[in-house]
């Protein structure tokens, strides 16, 4: 027990790393069990393509969707957006554009991971390949004219003709070289976007160090300070609704406040706020908009501070 506290601090310390690598440890595990025990290839000329395709296409587009719905971000650019009186658009054009970017490029990890896995598995590949009439022309080139038709047979070990199992092992390379391809892009990818977002930084490595310790605090307080005086409120009325009695006043932020501090975050070098709500409680005026100011602009490398909330997690 002596060890939790140095355990949890690390812990936050690389929350982030341990969940991107929870979460493509978890998609290639789940891949491996479909492949095993949900797929099995019908072998039909008709069915191989559109089934090899939904089983390698369609987990992917799930989960990529599903990585929308856990991010906090999105959240924040799409609640109240539309609600009559509300503020104009869902982001506003350029701006919501590129958070759309942002939050896209983090969805895609759990998908890409699905398509690398299945890729280098080979069997939906095999499959989907094997029923493509395309294929069959260019793999079946200078062998028996019966190729063609025993092509979608070879994924369940079914064609006739001997020399079938080497289309086999040829679909099987051509599968693991794409995914290999795909898992050496991806990385690429990455070191490319995340060496370009740190060298167009505002600010130091060591302020962002230090940034992000400010988030985790101020989370932490909001959540407790959150807490307390909902609890003190529930607890006014209810005491109120028994004795008949009228409730204390009770300072509570209007709505306004609350939508002003769920906007996302611009930074602006003249004023360097750490958070949204940091911005709003140093405002100059009371009834001044946080929401857009001349020099605020979205920075990429900070996307991280829309990204904490009380829960790193949309609540569905």
């Amino acid at each position: 027990m002596e060890k939790f506290p140095t355990v949890l601090q690390q812990y936050l310390k690389h929350h982030s790393a341990l969940t991107y690598s929870l979460v493509t440890l978890l998609t290639a595990g789940g891949e491996r069990i479909f492949s095993a025990v949900v797929f099995s290839c019908p072998c039909s000329a008709t069915w191989n393509l559109p089934y090899g395709l939904v089983f390698l296409l369609v987990p992917a587009l799930a989960l990529f969707l599903l990585g929308f719905m856990l991010s906090a971000r999105t959240w924040r650019l799409l609640t109240g957006c539309c609600a009559p009186g509300a503020r104009k658009g869902c982001g506003g054009g350029q701006r919501g554009a590129l958070v759309c970017v942002h939050l896209s490029a983090a969805a895609a990890l759990a998908p890409l991971t699905w398509v690398a896995v299945a890729l280098l598995g080979g069997a939906f590949y095999e499959c989907a390949a094997s029923g493509s009439t395309a294929f069959a022309r260019l793999l079946c080139q200078g062998r028996d004219p019966s190729c063609e038709a025993q092509l979608p047979l070879v994924p369940c070990n079914q064609a006739k003709l001997s020399d079938m199992q080497g289309l086999l092992k040829e679909l099987k390379a051509q599968s693991q070289v794409l995914g290999w391809i795909l898992i050496a892009a991806v990385i690429l990818f990455i070191l490319i976007f995340t060496s370009v977002t740190q060298c167009l930084s505002p600010v130091s490595f060591l302020q962002q160090k230090f940034w992000k310790i400010y988030l985790e605090q101020e989370q932490q307080i909001f959540k407790t300070q959150a807490t307390e005086h909902a609890t003190e409120l529930a607890k006014e009325n209810i005491t109120c609704f028994f004795e008949c009695s009228h409730p204390k006043e009770c300072n509570t932020p209007s709505i306004k406040d609350w939508q002003q501090i769920s906007s996302l975050y611009t930074f602006n070098p003249k004023d360097q706020y750490y958070s949204i709500l940091h911005k709003y409680v140093n405002r100059k005026e009371k009834n001044l908009s946080i929401r857009s100011s001349e020099g605020d602009a979205l920075v990429p490398v900070l996307g991280f501070v829309d990204s904490s909330g009380i829960n790193s997690t949309a609540e569905i």
